[in-house]
């Protein structure tokens, strides 16, 4: 007889669960975007990092580039322009888990400042729903291009940030 009283919960148990995964389902089925963002400076002392007399660049070209993690394909490339503060939005659609996604820099619209840093000319990014970030905007570090000339005042800045002095 009790076990007979346990069937009814049994099957709204069993109801509510798949109702549960076919709900977890749809949500699967949505198309997630994310914005993937950042910034393009001159390294106007030629340091290899962001300095304060680092200057940000407007209209600065970028390119997102995601390539198949075995095949090394290209399956996605945008394009995007920094603006006034030299920072880039680009917009993603889908999840790009089975690729390697990469921001590099294309061109540099400042006069002088044209130069691509090898060591800041591309920056990783994870382009995917499922990395528990809470977030769908996807921050990269910042890409840089090389002053042709350091500032004057350079030599005295990089002084401030100990390079290369042991105590």
């Amino acid at each position: 007889m009790a076990k007979l009283q346990l069937l009814p919960l049994l099957a709204a148990l069993c109801l509510s669960l798949a109702g549960a995964a076919l709900a977890a389902r749809r949500v699967d089925l949505a198309i997630p975007t994310f914005v993937v963002e950042g910034r393009v400076y001159c390294d106007t002392c030629r340091a290899g990092f962001e300095t304060s007399a680092s200057k940000y660049i407007e209209g600065a070209k970028v390119k997102l580039e995601c390539k198949h993690f075995d095949s090394g394909a290209v399956e996605h490339t945008s394009e995007g322009v920094t603006d006034a503060t030299g920072t880039y939005h680009i917009e993603v659609e889908h999840n790009h888990e089975e690729e390697i996604c990469e921001v590099v820099l294309v061109k540099s619209p400042m006069s002088g400042c044209t130069e691509v840093d090898g060591d800041r000319s591309r920056a990783r990014v994870l382009v995917s729903g499922r990395s528990g970030l809470a977030t769908e905007i996807r921050y990269t570090n910042s890409l840089g291009f090389l002053k042709s000339q350091p500032l004057p005042e350079c030599g005295l800045l990089l002084q401030q940030y100990a390079l290369g002095v042991d105590e």
